[in-house]
């Protein structure tokens, strides 16, 4: 059989940081691949250059080639990729709410039926042919197994039949020869995910080939035909399904050996002293709910939450801090929390630095300094002296505590009044950890720290946080999708699966235990 895709040794890197090494693998007409890694490993990168995703272009491009039915090819743009006949699902849905079904799948290729003005006009003045459109759509939907009203709109649909939707649309197009499937199921209920790899097996069977990205390891072995899996960048696996398991997988995924010495946090003993307690904690964070979580936090310990994207980790302080409708219980210090509040979790001696620093963490027109003390100054009234009834800015005094944590945490800049904007990622996550530390909480929460910022910058901080746990005895919960992360600076690790526990783990655990509680098999307890 003629090969339909090959990857030849692609290498790309990202300001000089290798992220894909020498990725060679083939797909086959009709063939489910899956594509296999833990977050970071490169797969999200390979389709990006598969799919000719602006970024690629933007970062200076990749070496090696794309074969596409035996012709080299440079895939310069989405456009590009879909005239070959590949065709995209991302794990956002990329559907609009506003529009009918029918045609969210025949969206840019309405059928068009012809008029007097068309005739002789611009092709603009043709009307859309709604009721072929109507039965096109519902033609692709019934391939799929799928009974959906065509003329509902979008936004009244069920979460599960949105994916549906997305992979009808693809079906629908008559030159689909490649169908690549981010983290499908990720949205889906259990019978809506067994009827979905269905769906899947039956695209395939028709000649049409698929790449399925996906961290569930039963769906993995249940449906593809063949597993790639990558590993820092590198493919470290390439066999078929039928000659592994999924603890062979799961080992693959991680299989990074951590030695000793760098696992700072092992066997530290605690006092069952718990500083903060979670209960049946449930969090409406778009793509991120949590449905039923229970924790303990011990006081002074480094409390890691990992777990892959989309099921639910970093929903867990977004709530408890008030950012996302939540429901549960959660008690601070023996005392209930009042976590609906926006602000209450700050007012009793909490802080928390967000994943989403541009968005949610930082003022990003204003200083150094305002974004450092802001949060201090509005919860806890310092950098404000007294004068009667009124108040002034203890402008001296603010910068003293900014231009020390500025020395401490060795943020680049031109000193407090540079604005934070135009800093590096790194020195932006810096100065989010500094406003978080300047409130002298007694807990911090910290999410995804290390996003998006160079090797140097990520341990200063991974550092940091271990300098001030054991100096200050501040409490720490870490949300990272990196795991080797957690692993070197944790007392202990939560994996978030489905948005409940699965299990907690020492740092020092197997890697097997590690994947296989991440692909959603309950396990140990530490």
């Amino acid at each position: 059989m003629d090969t339909l895709l090959h990857f030849k040794n692609i290498r790309k890197s990202f300001s000089g940081n290798v992220v894909l090494d020498g990725v060679d693998f083939k797909i086959q007409p009709g063939q489910i691949v899956a594509l296999a890694g833990e977050n970071g490993a490169g797969k999200s990168t390979l389709m990006n250059i598969l799919f000719g995703m602006n970024v690629i272009a933007e970062t200076g491009g990749y070496e090696g080639e794309i074969i596409f039915e035996g012709k080299s090819v440079k895939i310069q743009s989405p456009l590009d990729a879909m005239e070959l006949g590949i065709g995209m699902v991302h794990q956002e849905f990329m559907l609009l709410p506003g529009f009918t079904v029918a045609r969210n799948i025949k969206l840019n290729r309405e059928n068009l039926i012809s008029n007097l003005i068309s005739r002789i006009a611009p092709k603009g003045y043709q009307l859309l042919d709604n009721p072929q459109i109507i039965k096109e759509a519902a033609g692709a939907l019934g391939r799929l197994g799928m009974d959906i009203n065509p003329e509902v709109t979008v936004d009244k649909l069920p979460v599960g039949h949105m994916q549906f939707v997305e992979i009808a649309r693809e079906i629908d197009k008559s030159n689909l020869k490649l169908l690549v499937l981010d983290e499908p199921t990720a949205v889906l209920t259990e019978s809506e995910a067994e009827r979905f790899l269905q769906c899947i097996r039956k695209v395939a069977d028709s000649g049409i080939a698929v790449i399925f990205i996906s961290h569930r390891l039963d769906e993995v072995i249940q449906l593809a035909d063949s597993v790639v899996i990558l590993r820092d960048g590198q493919m470290v696996f390439d066999e078929k399904t039928a000659k592994t398991d999924k603890h062979q997988i799961a080992e693959l995924m991680v299989g990074r050996k951590l030695e000793a010495e760098n696992l700072i946090n092992v066997n530290r003993s605690f006092k069952e002293d718990i500083i903060l307690e979670i209960e049946h904690l449930r969090v409406n964070m778009p793509g991120e709910k949590s449905k039923d979580v229970s924790l303990k936090v011990r006081r002074g310990e480094i409390l890691g939450i990992g777990g892959l994207a989309g099921h639910g980790k970093t929903s867990i302080s977004n709530g408890i801090f008030g950012m996302y409708p939540a429901k549960g219980t959660v008690n601070y210090n023996g005392k209930p929390l009042l976590f609906g509040k926006i602000g209450e979790a700050l007012n009793q001696g909490m802080a928390f630095v967000s994943e989403d620093r541009k968005g949610v963490g930082l003022l990003l027109n204003e200083s150094i300094a305002l974004n450092m003390i802001y949060t201090d100054m509005k919860v806890n009234r310092r950098f404000l002296k007294k004068y009667g009834f009124f108040t002034q800015f203890d402008k001296k005094y603010a910068r003293k505590v900014v231009e020390q944590m500025i020395q401490e945490l060795d943020i680049r800049c031109t000193g407090p009044d540079q604005i934070v904007g135009r800093l590096s990622g790194g020195n932006q996550q810096k100065v989010c950890m500094a406003r978080a530390l300047i409130t002298k909480p007694d807990i911090l929460f910290v999410s995804e720290p290390t996003r998006g910022i160079d090797i140097g910058a990520k341990q200063l901080l991974l550092n940091y946080l271990v300098k001030i746990n054991k100096e200050q005895g501040i409490t720490i919960v870490v949300t990272s999708s990196e795991l080797n992360e957690l692993r070197t600076i944790c007392d202990r690790i939560a994996i978030i699966g489905s948005g409940v526990v699965q299990g907690i783990l020492a740092p020092d655990a197997p890697n097997v235990d590690f994947a296989l509680l991440m692909s959603g098999e309950k396990g140990g307890n530490t």
